[in-house]
C-alpha cells in the first residue's frame, strides 16, 4: 500500500502540461508527497520536482470521447486503488470517478480542477448524447468534492449556476514570472527574419475551434507581417497545404511546441500573439487559455477575440486589440494596424507587465496552498 500526501492524476503528459506542474512545484514547496498518475506514453518529471514526487505513466488507450473515458477510467482506477493519501487531486474530468471512488475508501480529500466545461467542448458539438454523458458524470462527481478549482470567473459561476456547489476557487492559468529574453531561442533569429517584418505569434494546440486558421486566411492582405505558429495538432497539415495555396508559405512557420519550462523566452521574441478563440461552444467562450497569459509574461501585446473573458482582461489592462476573428476584413485591418503602428505595440506591450502582475501564478500559488493547508488540516 503507497502512502503519500497527495496522489494526483491526469490525461496527458505532466511535463508538457504547464498547469500541472504549476500546482505540483506549489505542493512540494509545502513539503507534500506527491504521487502523479498520468495517461501518457513514458516521461519524466523536472529535476526540481523528482526528489518529492513520483511519476507514473500509464498507457494511452484508443478511442475517443466515452469510449476512451472508460478505458482511460479502468487504468487509473486500477493504477491508485492502492495509494493512500490524504488528498486525490483529479487534474480533469476524465479520472475524478476513479479519484473520487478511491478517495472514498481510504477517506481522503478530493479535488477536482474543472479546467475545461467537459460537456461543451469542441468535440461535443453535434454530439447531444455526448454532452447529456459528459454532464451527467460532472454533476454526479462535482457533489463528491471538497475543493473545486477552474481557470476563469466566468467558469466558475456557471459550474456554481448548473450545479450549486460553492463557488470554485479561480486559478488563472498564467506562468508565476515575467519571461526573461534569450537571444539564442529568438524565433526571429532562428528564422532569419528581417528587422521590417512583424511577427505574430500563435502558440499552443493546432485544433479546431482555436481560430489556428483565421489569421493565415488574411495573412495576403497584411504585408510585413509573418505568421509563426508554434505547437502541434491535426490542423499542423493544413496549415502547410493552405499557406502553400494561398501563396504565403514563406511568411507561414510551423515549429514544434516547446517545454512549459523554456516557452517563455522564445514568447518573448514575438512582436503580437494571437488569441483567436472561435465562439463555437460555451468552454471556448469562457476560456482564458495558457497562451494569453504567457504572452503577457513574455511582454507581447495580444491580438484577441471577442469574447467576454479576453476582452474583459485585454480592455481593462490595454494590452491589446480585440476583433471578431470571424471577420475577415476586420481581422486583417486589426493585423494591418498592428503592423504598421510602431508606438501603438509599443504601448500596449508597456502595458503587459501590468496586466501580468495581477493574474501571475506567484498569486495564484499563495491561494492554491491555502486551500490545500486547509483540506489537510480536516484529514
Amino acid at each position: 500500500m503507497v502512502g503519500c500526501d497527495v496522489c494526483f492524476a491526469l490525461i496527458g503528459s505532466v511535463p508538457h502540461n504547464s498547469r500541472a506542474l504549476r500546482q505540483l512545484r506549489a505542493l512540494v514547496a509545502m513539503g507534500l508527497h506527491v504521487e502523479v498518475y498520468a495517461v501518457a506514453p513514458p516521461a519524466e518529471l523536472p529535476i526540481d520536482l523528482r526528489t518529492q514526487a513520483h511519476y507514473y505513466p500509464l498507457p494511452l488507450p484508443p478511442g475517443r470521447g466515452p469510449r476512451f473515458f472508460w478505458k482511460a477510467h479502468r487504468a487509473v482506477f486500477q493504477a491508485v486503488r492502492a495509494c493512500r493519501a490524504r488528498v486525490y487531486h483529479a487534474s480533469d474530468l476524465f479520472v475524478l470517478p476513479a479519484l473520487a471512488k478511491v478517495a472514498r475508501q481510504h477517506q481522503g480529500r478530493l479535488v477536482f480542477d474543472a479546467r475545461e466545461r467537459y460537456p461543451y467542448t469542441p468535440g461535443t458539438i453535434g454530439r447531444p448524447w455526448a454532452q447529456r454523458f459528459w454532464r451527467a458524470l460532472e454533476a454526479h462527481y462535482i457533489r463528491q468534492v471538497d475543493l473545486v478549482l477552474t481557470v476563469s470567473e466566468g467558469l466558475a459561476i456557471h459550474l456554481v449556476r448548473d450545479y450549486g456547489i460553492a463557488p470554485p476557487l479561480v486559478l488563472h492559468n498564467a506562468p508565476a514570472e515575467a519571461a526573461r529574453p534569450d537571444p539564442e531561442v529568438s524565433l526571429r533569429r532562428r528564422l532569419q527574419l528581417p528587422d521590417q517584418v512583424v511577427l505574430f505569434l500563435f502558440q499552443g494546440n493546432l485544433r479546431p475551434g482555436r481560430g489556428c486558421l483565421l489569421p493565415l486566411e488574411v495573412l495576403p492582405q497584411v504585408p510585413r507581417a509573418v505568421l509563426v505558429y508554434l505547437g502541434d495538432g491535426p490542423l499542423a497539415p493544413v496549415i502547410r497545404q493552405r499557406a502553400l495555396a494561398l501563396g504565403v508559405a514563406d511568411r507561414v512557420h510551423v515549429l514544434p511546441p516547446v517545454l512549459p519550462d523554456a516557452l517563455l523566452s522564445v514568447t518573448a521574441s514575438a512582436d503580437v500573439g494571437l488569441v483567436l478563440l472561435e465562439d463555437v461552444c460555451l468552454n471556448l467562450r469562457l476560456s482564458l487559455p495558457n497562451k494569453l497569459f504567457e504572452y503577457l509574461a513574455a511582454g507581447v501585446p495580444v491580438l484577441a477575440s471577442n469574447l467576454p473573458e479576453l476582452r474583459r482582461v485585454v480592455e481593462t489592462y490595454q494590452v491589446g486589440c480585440i476583433v471578431d476573428p470571424r471577420n475577415a476584413d476586420a481581422l486583417a485591418a486589426a493585423m494591418r494596424r498592428l503592423v504598421e503602428d510602431v508606438a501603438l505595440r509599443r504601448q500596449l506591450a508597456i502595458n503587459t507587465g501590468t496586466a501580468f502582475a495581477a493574474h501571475s501564478w506567484a498569486q495564484g500559488a499563495l491561494r492554491f496552498q491555502e486551500a490545500y493547508r486547509k483540506l489537510l488540516c480536516a484529514t
